[in-house]
């Protein structure tokens, strides 16, 4: 089924060029273009799409007005903020946005950005490249992901704790399978009810308590336990 994408920005250059790279990279997609933010939310309100560029500033409303309205609707559509503002990045990730690109756009960045979501649409969550937004007392930081050594469960049912290789510990209020569908396609793994931890910042791995194994983390001393059942699918993805 080809991708459907919106393309909503009161800039009809903007609109054309961006449909242009769009349209060279996937052919077969079916792109609707909205110019104002009446138009877009016209468009929310009849149709569904698997992705939406959205710029911040629509003349009549907020881009994140509309990016709101978007995530309700849609949870599953990626919404990519198209726009000259580098200043809303943070609100864009606090709206769960999947990306966040610049004016003048840069075509290998849009390939980038539709390449991720067609893998997206064929069963691999789509996931910003590089970051992850973590919501953690009433701040939004933003965290390489190639630093978060692992994730775990709060203890208190109520969120989780994101751990870096610096000895950092974030809280957020998501869930570890919000945290799993986010991070799974980036090289994380779930290796027990409470656990996700990075596969290539895994030290080493050994026997615990009795007949099960555990491992650790660089960066960390703590021992993190590995579920029976994940033991096999663990040794397969790091080929040992």
């Amino acid at each position: 089924m080809p991708m459907r994408i919106a393309v909503i920005d009161d800039e009809k250059y903007s609109r054309v060029e961006l449909i242009h790279q769009i349209r060279s990279v996937l052919p077969e997609a079916e792109v609707v273009e909205a110019g104002n933010g009446a138009q877009a939310l016209g468009l929310l309100e009849r149709d569904r799409f698997d992705l939406l560029f959205i710029d911040v500033h629509l003349g009549d409303l907020e881009g994140t007005t509309v990016a709101a309205l978007a995530r309700k609707l849609m949870p599953k559509a990626a919404v990519v903020f198209a726009t000259a503002y580098s200043e809303y990045a943070v609100k864009a990730f606090e709206l769960r946005a999947h990306d966040y690109i610049l004016k003048p756009f840069d075509p290998e960045r849009i390939r980038q950005v539709l390449e991720e979501c067609a893998a997206g649409m064929h069963g691999a969550p789509a996931q910003p490249t590089g970051r992850l937004a973590v919501h953690s007392n009433r701040h939004t930081i933003l965290l390489d992901t190639a630093d978060v050594s692992y994730v775990e469960t709060d203890g208190s049912g109520r969120g989780c704790l994101v751990h870096t290789l610096g000895g950092e510990a974030y809280p957020d209020g998501s869930s570890l399978s919000e945290y799993e569908a986010r991070l799974s396609a980036q090289g994380f793994f779930r290796i027990h009810k409470s656990c996700l931890v990075q596969l290539r910042h895994i030290q080493d791995i050994f026997p615990w308590n009795g007949s099960s194994f555990a491992l650790r983390v660089r960066g960390s001393s703590a021992v993190l336990p590995i579920g029976r059942d994940r033991v096999k699918e663990l040794r397969r993805l790091l080929s040992i």
